[in-house]
């Protein structure tokens, strides 16, 4: 190769190197600070081509898309004084990015350890003026979004950052007391459960002596309507039984006494002694006796 081909070479290369030094380009999704000897000269750079003084000046740029933060699990205590580990998570975005990268340096994990240490502290302050149900369930969306509020305020003004959301991913007890708060539930539930089968043996014994009470009544009601209906059959059958020994004596008295022989001879293994001269053999003495 002759010494116009190397000069040609060594030339491309400075141009492309002058380029490089002078042209950046900012994507869609960023925007962009110039500094000139780390001082800001322009700010909020569109997405596009630009130029910048070679070896004077520097381009950044920073990510303006939402971005999301998983905070570390955090522990922090209700206004009973009870522990419960807390899993979140924060979305923000860059709106300044001057205020950005004078707060930060423009470095994204510096911007969310700010972040994180801002959100913690407003949870401490949440929990420790709740109990645990609040922040377990009933007051948990009221509680995120006066957080959100306050700490978007505040990261607005110092960082250029908005706050757009932030979220309680779990809330757990930890492990050396959830066994003591679960012996606890369970504690009270047996109680609970011992109370209603007091109440149910109570309620029980009631209805049992309301259904003897109630027995006892209808038998004796059954008793005496048993023994008024059987007075009254007894006396209709001796008003039946006075009224045919009246129509016919001696008849009548034949009939007692052969009811009275059927009844006592029944049965031939039976055996009967008495004297023949008793009134009750006198049927058997007379002419049908004889026979």
């Amino acid at each position: 190769m002759n010494t116009k081909g190397i000069l040609a070479i060594i030339a491309g290369v400075v141009v492309l190197y002058l380029v490089s030094a002078t042209v950046y380009i900012v994507p869609e999704t960023h925007r962009g600070v110039v500094l000139r000897f780390g001082e800001l000269v322009k700010t909020g750079v569109e997405p596009g081509l630009h130029f910048k003084l070679p070896w004077v000046e520097t381009a950044e740029e920073f990510d303006t898309r939402i971005l999301t933060l998983n905070i570390e699990t955090q522990r922090y205590l209700t206004i009973e004084k009870k522990p419960l580990d807390v899993d979140s998570y924060v979305t923000w975005q860059i709106i300044d990015v001057a205020d950005f990268y004078r707060a930060t340096g423009g470095s994204e994990m510096r911007a969310e350890g700010l972040l994180a240490s801002r959100i913690e502290n407003g949870l401490r302050d949440e929990f420790g003026v709740r109990n645990m149900t609040e922040v377990v369930s009933g007051a948990r969306d009221e509680l995120m979004e006066k957080i959100q509020g306050n700490v978007d305020e505040f990261t607005r003004k110092e960082f250029g950052i908005r706050v757009q959301d932030i979220r309680i991913k779990g809330i757990e007890l930890p492990d050396e007391v959830s066994e003591t708060v679960y012996q606890r539930m369970r504690t009270e539930r047996q109680a609970e459960a011992q109370e209603y089968r007091s109440r149910g043996r109570e309620q029980a014994e009631g209805v049992r002596a309301a259904a003897d009470r109630k027995v006892t009544v209808l038998l004796a009601e059954a008793n005496r309507e048993a023994q008024e209906t059987r007075g009254e059959g007894d006396g209709k059958a001796a008003t039946i039984y006075a009224e045919a020994y009246g129509q016919d004596q001696e008849f009548y008295e034949l009939y007692r006494t052969l009811e009275a022989y059927r009844s006592t001879f029944n049965s031939r293994q039976d055996v009967f002694l008495m004297d023949s001269q008793s009134d009750f053999m006198n049927m058997l003495d007379g002419p049908m006796g004889g026979q």
